[in-house]
């Protein structure tokens, strides 16, 4: 079933959150023991992120030069999203990303997707090379989402990235977007970027999720906006409690997301890990209680580093 028709279909404001491969070699234990948490909430969809590779260093055996090699911290997206829906027949979205992946990277994505009975998908540029100043899309591979989208539509219409028709074509990908409700970071400016929104649901979006965001004013005002131009896919709000000190730095430059003076003013205050943790389970509990009394489709949750915070707000509001 669709995203969108899942979350139509919800009684109320659905559910949903995001998980990441295990890291190479470490098994799949901690994160379905996520899943199983998260689960007793009642998910209507469970995303999984893709990761690209990037390049390593390490010592040679004389430990004087160091040798440069790429691998994929976290492999595994499609295989993750097969054990997850298998054990839970809940719903996955695996993302699909520009970053990393040549198109026929991608088509073989598609392809192994279909086979499985998968047919969510969240379309991602991803982000930059950790060794580059800018993004820099792979050799034959996209710079925009957009690119992508019209791979995955040409594909959905029966045709490989080459022109060449697909003897069988299976299910059509159903697929979201993100969105950004403080601008992309690379946007020159709020408009610029929405401007490439209203691309994305112009291309076939379906529906967007947005990137995380602590002032819910940001997401009412974007969402108003996308209103008054015309579009009319659902805009779920994407969250992730504060749990650590170090986020208070490393969130609004990762994420480029404004901190508001009322959650600043309380963070600032905390000496501990946990302090703060209480503070952005008591702040992720308000966001989601003025978002569902809004009436929002769903409310979309970043697990990384937050899993406990996000149990004790579902368990209170959902």
């Amino acid at each position: 079933m669709k995203i969108v028709d899942i979350i139509s279909g919800s009684q109320g404001t659905a559910f949903s959150f995001e998980i990441l491969p295990p890291l190479k070699g470490t098994g799949m234990g901690s994160l379905l023991n996520t899943v199983r948490r998260l689960r007793e909430y009642d998910p209507k969809y469970i995303n999984i992120t893709t990761h690209r590779s990037e390049y390593v260093y390490t010592e040679t055996d004389n430990g004087r030069f160091v040798q440069r090699t790429r691998i994929r911290r976290r492999p595994g997206t499609i295989a993750v999203a097969a054990a997850v829906q298998n054990e839970t027949n809940i719903p996955v979205v695996p993302h699909v990303l520009c970053s990393g992946f040549t198109r026929e990277d991608i088509e073989y994505m598609l392809l192994d997707l279909q086979f499985l009975g998968i047919e969510n998908i969240l379309l991602l540029r991803g982000d930059k090379a950790k060794e580059d100043a800018r993004f820099i899309p792979t050799p034959d591979g996209y710079a925009h989402t957009t690119e992508l989208q019209e791979q995955v539509n040409r594909f959905n219409e029966g045709f490989f990235v080459d022109g060449t028709p697909i003897k069988v074509p299976g299910q059509p990908f159903s697929y979201g977007v993100a969105c950004y409700p403080e601008k992309h970071e690379e946007a020159l400016n709020p408009e610029t970027d929405f401007e490439w929104f209203k691309k994305k649901v112009a291309l076939g979006a379906e529906y967007a999720v947005t990137q995380l965001f602590y002032d819910n004013d940001a997401y009412f005002r974007f969402l108003e906006k996308a209103r008054k131009a015309g579009i009319t896919v659902p805009i779920i709000p994407g969250i992730k409690p504060l749990a650590k000190l170090s986020q208070l730095t490393v969130v609004p430059k990762t994420f480029h997301c404004d901190i508001p003076e009322a959650l600043a003013s309380e963070a600032l205050k905390c000496r501990t890990d946990e302090e703060l943790k209480q503070v952005g389970i008591e702040w992720g509990e308000q966001q989601c209680r003025e978002l569902i009394a809004k009436g929002v489709p769903g409310i979309h949750f970043y697990t990384v580093s937050a899993v406990d915070s996000i149990c004790e707000i579902a368990k209170r509001v959902f």
